[in-house]
């Protein structure tokens, strides 16, 4: 502890953030086995290894349906919507040199949302042929495009001759993110009762419903946007100098600034689409982490992946067995949690923001 303390007092963290990321990839595992063996099946931990390393008779089928067809697809789509929210709202606080940025509080996520039920609600009318195009896709293609419309208008009404204003950002952010609720409501009047029944549960989040389908329609989209990561932790870093500064570092900050816009909005739009809203994720998280490891986002993004996965799969355990056999919505979870969290941390931290 003594060692630890004094590597975070000379300002290198580089071992500090690897112990870090090292410990919390044994969580994330930690996190999956707990996840899949905790509930009314009286599986073991043990049970569950011994059957995937070949030992039939170490389940009962009872069991094996539960845990590989019901736990395990809902544990592997919590890790990979925690991460990408995790992931999304470190890229954005980065790229914005801002601490409040999140896809959620900036107006993103309504526009996913949006995109997802105009999906849902139009999907057997005027939006019957791109849902017939698109397949199991179509909710995720259309949750991504709204990501994508919004976070684009949102970047390009916060900049200016190369710089961008946060104040003007998360103005135009809670503007933007108003309009398509607005636009929601409006789809949501024009729904039959079974869609509302649909939207309702679903905009309050939820993984009731993971299926190995939706992993196959959402991790394509989230894995595809991680791909793009090791390449944006230099630019960064280098961007929280100012844009002027990284361009003369040699960084590309316009094609950063591209791929940064996109991998969020393909990520928030596909963790939308299978899930519904859950706050929090991407603003608690990176606050949790710079305050551990430091700003490094060599170290940052990997981390928040993680530890964004690990806490999502821990809120959906609480949110599946709390109220047993009933089932909270996850979003109720983060919210509960992550709010107050964050108001801690904001009142602990507000002399360096200057808030």
């Amino acid at each position: 502890m003594a060692d630890i303390r004094e590597i975070r007092q000379a300002g290198d963290r580089t071992r500090l953030a690897l112990l870090a990321i090292a410990l919390l990839v044994v969580g994330s595992v930690f996190s999956m086995l707990f996840s899949v063996t905790t509930g009314a099946s009286d599986a073991s931990i043990l049970d569950v290894i011994s059957n995937m390393t070949g030992s039939e008779a170490a389940l009962s089928t009872r069991d094996r349906i539960i845990i590989f067809d019901i736990r395990l697809p809902r544990a592997i789509l919590g890790f990979l919507i925690g991460a990408s929210l995790a992931v999304s709202g470190t890229v954005m606080q980065g790229l914005f040199r801002n601490p409040l940025a999140d896809p959620g509080l900036v107006g993103v996520s309504s526009g996913a949302s949006l995109g997802a039920v105009a999906m849902i609600v139009l999907g057997g009318g005027i939006a019957a042929p791109l849902e017939a195009l698109l397949g199991i896709y179509a909710l995720p293609t259309a949750a991504f495009g709204g990501g994508l419309v919004t976070t684009l208008l949102l970047y390009r009404i916060a900049t200016r001759h190369g710089q961008t204003s946060v104040a003007t950002m998360l103005l135009a952010g809670i503007a933007l993110g108003a309009l398509a609720l607005a636009i929601t409501g409006l789809l949501i009047y024009m729904a039959n009762d079974q869609q509302l029944r649909d939207l309702t549960f679903w905009s309050m989040g939820s993984l009731a419903g993971a299926t190995w389908t939706k992993i196959a329609a959402a991790s394509p989209i989230i894995l595809l946007s991680f791909t793009a990561l090791p390449f944006m932790a230099r630019g960064l870093n280098a961007i929280t100098l100012g844009e002027a500064a990284a361009f003369h570092m040699g960084v590309p900050v316009q094609r950063l600034k591209n791929v940064a816009i996109v991998g969020v909005a393909a990520a928030t739009g596909a963790s939308v689409a299978v899930s519904g809203g859950i706050g929090f994720v991407g603003i608690v998280v990176p606050h949790i982490l710079r305050m551990a490891i430091g700003p490094d986002h060599r170290f940052l993004l990997p981390a928040a992946a993680l530890l964004g996965g690990s806490l999502l799969i821990f809120a959906d355990v609480l949110a599946r067995t709390l109220v047993a056999p009933a089932e909270l919505p996850i979003g109720i979870i983060t919210a509960a949690v992550g709010g107050p969290f964050f108001l801690w941390i904001l009142l602990r931290q507000r002399s360096r923001l200057a808030l």
